[in-house]
């Protein structure tokens, strides 16, 4: 059976290699493999997802980080942020940890399925859900973080229009009470629920 990067030990031949990232006048250098999603640069989805999301405080989750490009450039943009970063496989959570190293960003990583060895709430949940997946996982994932979300906490995710963006923003608004397009560029789609805010309206 092939790998997919939601596979937690991948078993495909290492083939590492360097990719920089420039965004937000930030340049990083990380390291990836094969086996892990995106191993040859950094996908436009994530790109815009690391541009869109402003300032952030308090306890954050990269779930399902990768090789941690979103992670890294959270951290170091919100040191007043404690970063959380999770993700299935282990390959991806081995090069997390280093790029995090090796770009001076600290960040705790949690090998986790889903949010299963995730413990307590969180301020902020970010994600590039895995749409391979299906989507009766990545909505199980959505309505989780809708649970561990603390009040006037966020989820913020990134995902095609071609792949259900308008079915997820649909799903979101169904499960938050609200959900908003806060970005769109190269058929991605930047969408952002907030736990409570019906309620304060």
């Amino acid at each position: 059976m092939a790998d997919h990067y939601y596979t937690p030990l991948p078993e495909s031949e290492h083939n590492t290699r360097l990719v920089q990232v420039n965004i937000l006048g930030r340049s990083l250098t990380f390291e990836t493999d094969a086996g892990v999603f995106s191993k040859n640069e950094l996908d436009p989805g994530s790109k815009l997802l690391i541009e869109s999301m402003g300032a952030l405080s308090g306890r954050v989750l990269d779930l399902g980080c990768g090789w941690g490009p979103v992670g890294a450039f959270l951290a170091l943009a919100n040191p007043q942020a404690q970063l959380v970063m999770s993700d299935v496989n282990e390959r991806a959570l081995d090069l997390a940890r280093r790029n995090l190293k090796n770009n001076g960003a600290t960040a705790e990583v949690v090998e986790s399925d889903g949010f299963e060895s995730l413990e307590g709430t969180f301020d902020h949940v970010v994600t590039n859900p895995p749409i391979r997946a299906g989507k009766a996982l990545i909505y199980s994932l959505f309505d989780t973080a809708h649970e561990r979300l603390r009040p006037s906490a966020a989820l913020t995710i990134v995902i095609r229009k071609q792949q259900g963006a308008p079915s997820a923003l649909k799903h979101l608004e169904e499960t938050f009470g609200n959900a908003e397009v806060i970005a769109k560029g190269g058929g991605y789609w930047i969408i952002r629920s907030v736990k409570g805010k019906e309620e304060e309206a």
